[in-house]
């Protein structure tokens, strides 16, 4: 993903770029040649000096930005209504502008266990089983379209195109405080990736464009190249 954005950055050079959901851990640096701006459901107060601009609200409502790029990182995994969130996103872009996220697939052991557990108890079992994440994981998660299939159809379904879907299968970190479930996802993880059922990976990256003849705010004339040509 990180490739896919930079490879963009260079070729598209992008007067905006939207990031959802980084709250105070962004992917990129402000001060690149582009105006960063930043959206999520809560602040915190270097949001304000970590980003040009700096949004507090739902990606699932209409977003007052335009924007060349957006992106987003373990983010959607945590929207209720998805299909909202992928309007939103396309009418927050500018024509021929392009988006990626990683998501955490919903068929995954470790997806699968979380939404079993729900978050109260997750919230609570985090300390004990994966220290180094408390402050940085917690929140509910929804899992709303988040397989690859499901989520490339939902994206095409609001009107992107290009939609690409990159799928990875190593997640087994998760469960390194019990070493059964941990060899065991292991081995699963292994036959998912060797057979290419991405229905259990553990995660996909997903990227798409705007088609450069849908009407915005603002016009912006790049043009998006599949991801197998950059």
């Amino acid at each position: 993903m990180e490739r896919r954005i930079a490879d963009d950055v260079a070729r598209l050079t992008p007067s905006a770029i939207l990031e959802v959901g980084g709250i105070d851990r962004p992917l990129l640096r402000r001060g690149r040649g582009f105006t960063y701006i930043g959206l999520d459901i809560e602040e915190k107060p270097d949001c304000y000096r970590i980003y040009d601009r700096f949004v507090v609200q739902s990606i699932e409502q209409l977003v007052d930005v335009e924007a060349d790029m957006l992106i987003s990182i373990t983010l959607m995994e945590h929207v209720p209504d998805n299909k909202s969130a992928a309007r939103s996103m396309f009418l927050a872009l500018r024509p021929g502008g392009v988006m990626h996220h990683y998501i955490p697939s919903k068929w995954h052991p470790y997806s699968v266990a979380l939404r079993l557990v729900g978050p109260a108890l997750q919230r609570s079992l985090i300390p004990h089983l994966r220290p180094s994440a408390v402050g940085l994981t917690g929140y509910p998660a929804f899992f709303d379209h988040c397989s690859p299939s499901e989520m490339a159809k939902l994206f095409r379904g609001q009107g992107f195109e290009q939609v690409d879907v990159m799928s990875f299968y190593r997640a087994s970190d998760y469960f390194a405080f019990f070493l059964p479930a941990y060899l065991s996802v292991v081995l699963f993880e292994n036959l998912c990736a060797a057979l290419n059922w991405r229905l259990f990976c553990s995660g996909f990256v997903v990227s798409a464009a705007k088609p450069t003849g849908q009407r915005s705010d603002c016009e912006a004339g790049s043009t998006f190249l599949p991801i197998t040509e950059l």
